[in-house]
């Protein structure tokens, strides 16, 4: 809007007095006779409605709803039960395996927990079969020895791919379910598909 003021003198063109923010914006210009009086009348009014709405310092503009990307799910930890139980069956199923061959068995075991054929927890798995059965699925636990780690190092680095493997890790084995020793030729293993080979162990699914 330009409103031009009795007596004012004209300013150069494209200069303008402006106030910040949402209120009037003004031009002063020579005024015509017939224009006087309603233009004095716009500035009044335009004047009092910049003193009725502060203008902000800043103003901030939301983004709209249908064009953020939602946030990805929180990670929640896995309780500590579970964590044991993994880091266990890496320990002393491969505690002398390097570190590729202690993540795969930690893989084989989350690959079963999300199984249908298979419980659906860590410690379920591990614990299938019960402790003094043939059913029993790893050997330690059902091996007739003590459960507690005694390497202190070994059982530190057991913990940690523990971890990392629970906070979704690749997978080395290419979804196997099973595994064993290069040393022994389980009867089940000519009926399953072998997906790798990594240390000491031989993978299949």
């Amino acid at each position: 809007m330009t409103i031009r003021s009795p007596g004012s003198t004209p300013l150069a063109e494209g200069r303008r007095r402006k106030r910040s923010g949402p209120c009037l914006e003004v031009r002063w210009r020579t005024p015509t006779a017939t224009s006087s009086r309603w233009l004095g009348l716009l500035a009044a009014v335009g004047l009092a409605a910049c003193a009725e709405r502060p203008i902000p310092d800043a103003i901030a503009y939301a983004p709209r709803p249908d064009l953020v990307a939602p946030s990805p799910p929180a990670r929640v930890a896995p309780p500590e039960s579970e964590i044991d139980c993994l880091a266990k069956t890496i320990y002393f199923e491969a505690r002398g395996e390097p570190q590729s061959g202690q993540r795969a068995v930690a893989a084989v075991v989350l690959n079963r927990v999300r199984s249908p054929d298979f419980p659906d927890t860590v410690c379920a798995v591990v614990h299938q079969g019960g402790e003094d059965t043939p059913d029993c699925q790893f050997s330690w636990w059902c091996d007739g020895l003590s459960d507690e780690p005694r390497d202190r190092k070994a059982w530190k680095k057991a913990q940690a791919i523990a971890r990392v493997m629970l906070a979704g890790a690749k997978d080395p084995t290419h979804g196997a379910l099973y595994f064993h020793h290069i040393r022994i030729r389980p009867y089940w293993s000519a009926s399953l598909d072998r997906t790798t080979r990594i240390g000491r162990h031989i993978y299949y699914r």
